[in-house]
């Protein structure tokens, strides 16, 4: 089940077969919405709750409350003489050539300077030796400050913490014992690597987001149990892989990402599926796009220079994705200075666009999509969701048409051009501004919205084709039941590796030992089978004086002086890949040893459907209805029930494929294909 800002989607996966199902999320609490997608998708299948052997689940929770700066009142234990690492950052400007900028971790702090205390200890690179002992009877009135000012939430950040973390694990002894409810979070436990603000920035964000992602998370395995849902339920993290409910609620920095992620290892089984591996995925649901770029099938990660969470740094693993203000549900509107927008702001679900009819009176792109005949209002969501069209008419003729000058159909084409341009720019920047052609890749557009927009965004990148996938409304849901269980754990091991010795291997081998045995044990509480465990240690290298590191491949077994070049020559590789050279002579410089244990779970396994027998498609005509496209054309456009297409057969443009999560728009010019799992093929009309 993935949680959205407008619906939640769920697939199931049981012995009669895969089913679908989505429900409007509710915003309030989404662990409602959630167990009633539960039931209603297990009442769809004949099951009971009971009989569900594992649940998967993509939540937005962490991510909105970064961005809603809704966060929990957090408390920090730092180095005295370093309170203000949290405010200075890296002394970066968000826009280097503007005048009118705020800073986030300055203007929207994740612990206020009041609540900063500092506490008097001090330790010493490059071995971690103790300089100044921790005075522990400052930490215990440090937290008599924060229980008198209703404070539980609390981050421990000492200096080179990640040379010897004997203080903060000191520090948050003392912390339990004054304050046993306290959610404590240390630096060394979640980021144990160099750089002290990005791992303050670490820690300080797993205790913002921290108490109420855990309420979250275990209210939610508490309703599904009073549904008598008694399966395990496991969280999709922002890496791709998927973790337990304690892990997320200690660390629910793993799963900022959560809901994205699920939509790119989705897209990337349906790129497989259709047997194409550079894919390009578009997720448009009814609040934002989420857009990756794949090569050769591998999903990226991204480098950690890059792993921001609403203008935080936070260094955990993430899938490298761009995330815009572009959905459905997008607003139109025109701005004080007479432009013409849409987005980012969204009418999300309540009260959602104007057609919905409850309450919404602004113009979106679901309602240009409505007055220009692409989305039939009988029809959404297999006709559960009613819309009203003049409510759509009357809101772009108010706000958008009148004040313009223009038509009502000129407005709503306007709006879906806009919202195509700023999608087509993202996709740009996720992979045109990093060496990649687009030529060569197929954009893949799932989400609610995905699929009305494929063709346009593939024209405007010069995308070779259009991959729809079976399920676009579910494709993210999908994406949960395709990856495996995974957890990463690091350490420092600052080295030189060119001019190490016996005594620095040993020193690398050593932590390599504690990361293993750590992600094993991890592995073994989720009970499996050590021989079902894969344990893959990643050496992060730069060259030296480089501010950040690339990962390259550690040699099987331990390092010596034999293999160490394996590290090296992967470095120099690995670069040369990223950024189109390298400095083969060059001192390359291992800085954090990273352990990622992987244990492979059941599949979602998707049937072919059925071969065409050469008969006409007219089996799934449903009726012909006027539809406006992006020239301004109005033409007679036939709808066509997406699931009694056979592989093979194949529609031409003009048409509609409809089905009931999501709808296809296959315009004058262009054909759609049916593959062999029921995924869809678009592109232009004589290409082979």
């Amino acid at each position: 089940m993935d949680v959205g800002g407008t619906n939640t989607d769920l697939v199931l996966e049981c012995a009669k077969g895969v089913f679908y199902h989505k429900v409007p999320t509710t915003l309030k609490n989404q662990s409602i919405g959630v167990v009633e997608g539960v039931r209603g998708i297990c009442s769809l299948a004949g099951i009971k709750p009971s009989e569900v052997d594992v649940i998967v689940h993509g939540t937005t929770t962490a991510t909105n409350i970064t961005i809603e700066h809704k966060g929990s009142e957090t408390g920090m234990l730092t180095t005295r003489g370093f309170r203000d690492i949290l405010h200075i950052g890296r002394h970066k400007r968000p826009y280097n050539f503007s005048l009118h900028f705020t800073v986030p971790w300055q203007d929207q702090p994740l612990v206020k300077r009041r609540n900063r205390i500092a506490i008097s200890e001090r330790i010493l690179p490059p071995s971690g030796e103790v300089e100044t002992a921790l005075n522990e009877q400052e930490v215990r009135d440090a937290i008599k400050l924060f229980k008198k000012r209703g404070i539980n939430s609390i981050v421990v950040g000492f200096m080179f913490a990640f040379l010897n973390d004997a203080h903060e694990r000191r520090a948050k002894e003392i912390i339990l014992e004054e304050m046993p409810d306290a959610y404590v979070t240390l630096s060394s436990e979640v980021a144990n690597v160099m750089r002290e603000y990005e791992r303050f920035s670490t820690a300080a964000m797993n205790c913002y987001v921290g108490p109420k992602t855990a309420f979250y998370l275990r209210d939610l395995e508490s309703k599904l149990r009073e549904a008598g849902v008694t399966s395990k339920l496991r969280i999709m993290q922002s890496n791709g892989g998927v973790s337990t409910v304690e892990s997320c609620a200690a660390r629910p920095i793993r799963i900022l990402m959560s809901g994205p992620a699920g939509g790119v290892i989705g897209g990337a089984s349906e790129g497989v599926m259709a047997g194409v591996s550079n894919v390009i995925t578009v997720d448009i649901g009814g609040t934002s796009a989420d857009i990756s770029t794949i090569p050769d099938g591998r999903v990226k990660i991204m480098n950690p220079r890059d792993t921001y969470v609403s203008g935080h740094p936070v260094l955990t693993p993430m899938i490298d994705l761009v995330t815009i203000g572009a959905g459905g549900g997008s607003v139109a509107f025109i701005d004080e200075a007479g432009a013409f927008n849409v987005g980012p702001r969204s009418a999300g679900s309540e009260p959602g666009p104007a057609c919905y009819g409850r309450g919404g009176v602004e113009p979106t792109v679901t309602d240009a999509q409505v007055v220009l005949g692409r989305l039939d209002p009988d029809l959404v969501l297999g006709g559960d969701l009613k819309l009203d069209p003049e409510l759509s008419w009357k809101a772009i003729e108010e706000k958008i048409a009148n004040p313009l000058g223009m038509s009502v159909k000129e407005a709503a084409l306007g709006i879906i051009k806009i919202i195509n341009n700023n999608m087509a720019l993202a996709i740009r920047s996720n992979s045109l501004a990093r060496g990649i052609d687009p030529r060569e890749f197929s954009i893949l557009p799932f989400g609610g919205a995905g699929p009305l927009h494929g063709v346009a965004l593939a024209e405007a990148i010069s995308a070779k084709d259009i991959i729809v996938p079976v399920a676009p409304g579910i494709t993210a849901a999908v994406g949960l039941l395709k990856t495996d269980l995974q957890y990463d754990h690091t350490e420092a091991a600052i080295v030189e590796l060119n001019a190490s010795g016996d005594d620095e291997l040993a020193r690398i081998n050593e932590a390599a030992r504690r990361l293993h045995a750590r992600v094993v044990a991890e592995l073994d509480d989720d009970g499996i089978p050590r021989d079902q465990q894969r344990v893959e240690m990643v050496a992060e290298c730069r060259y030296r004086g480089q501010g950040f590191e690339l990962r390259a491949k550690m040699p099987d077994g331990p390092v010596t002086h034999a293999n160490k070049s394996v590290i090296v020559d992967s470095f120099h590789d690995q670069h040369q890949v990223d950024y189109g050279y390298s400095y083969r002579d060059q001192e390359v410089e291992l800085i954090t040893l990273r352990a990622i244990g992987r244990a492979a779970v059941e599949r979602l396994h998707v049937p072919k459907v059925r071969e065409t027998d050469g008969s006409s498609i007219d089996r799934a005509l449903m009726f012909v209805r006027t539809t406006t496209f992006d020239d301004g054309s109005t033409l007679e456009t036939p709808r066509y029930d997406r699931t009694k297409l056979y592989a093979g057969d194949k529609v031409n443009g003009p048409a509609i494929l409809v089905q009931h999560d999501s709808t296809t728009l296959v315009p004058p010019g262009y054909v759609a294909e049916t593959l062999d799992y029921g995924n869809t093929r678009v592109r232009r009309a004589g290409i082979a």
